[in-house]
């Protein structure tokens, strides 16, 4: 693609941006309450359920809290971790639905942010080097990653409600 082309969909995605922005973004003073509590969890779909206990808990050190049937499906496993502020990632396995590999589509996972603390942060990033996990990093606090099936995540050492040191909440 020509650099013309880049810079001229740049502009004008810049300007779609503010448009929204001053349509909807209203001032932190003028922001009503949300309507809810806080994400309870969210649930992605696991190939291999000890595999995926062996990632999250052994090399991210999100503890294991559940392990259940699922309800929906007989025979399938419905697994929690906590990742901190009473939040969890939730797992289900769906054995003999020969379900494709992991990949982004519209209103598909782009990828989980998780917020840990900067020493924590530097701690992960060592184990998962250690692990053979390739890393991308940005901006000296985000490292993205992808999980044995192929989610990818990114671990995070900005505080909850900022982004690279802008408060976005």
């Amino acid at each position: 693609m020509s650099t013309s082309v880049e810079e001229e969909r740049s502009r004008r995605s810049a300007t779609l941006r503010e448009e929204l922005r001053t349509r909807y973004l209203r001032p932190v003073g003028e922001r009503p309450a949300s309507s809810a509590r806080g994400l309870h969890h969210t649930a992605l779909v696991s190939s291999d359920v000890e595999r995926t206990v062996r990632f999250y808990q052994d090399v991210l050190e999100f503890p294991l809290t559940e392990l259940i049937e699922n309800r929906d499906y007989p025979g399938s496993s419905h697994f929690f971790f906590d990742i901190g502020n009473g939040n969890l990632l939730a797992f289900f396995d769906f054995p003999g639905l020969d379900l494709g590999p992991y990949q982004e589509v519209l209103g598909g996972l782009h990828h989980i942010a998780i917020s840990v603390e900067p020493g924590r942060w530097e701690h992960l990033r060592t184990k998962l080097t250690e692990a053979g996990v390739d890393l991308v990093e940005h901006s000296e606090v985000s490292l993205y990653f992808r999980d044995p099936d192929g989610a990818r995540i990114e671990l995070i050492a900005d505080p909850l409600g900022e982004m690279y040191g802008s408060k976005v909440l």
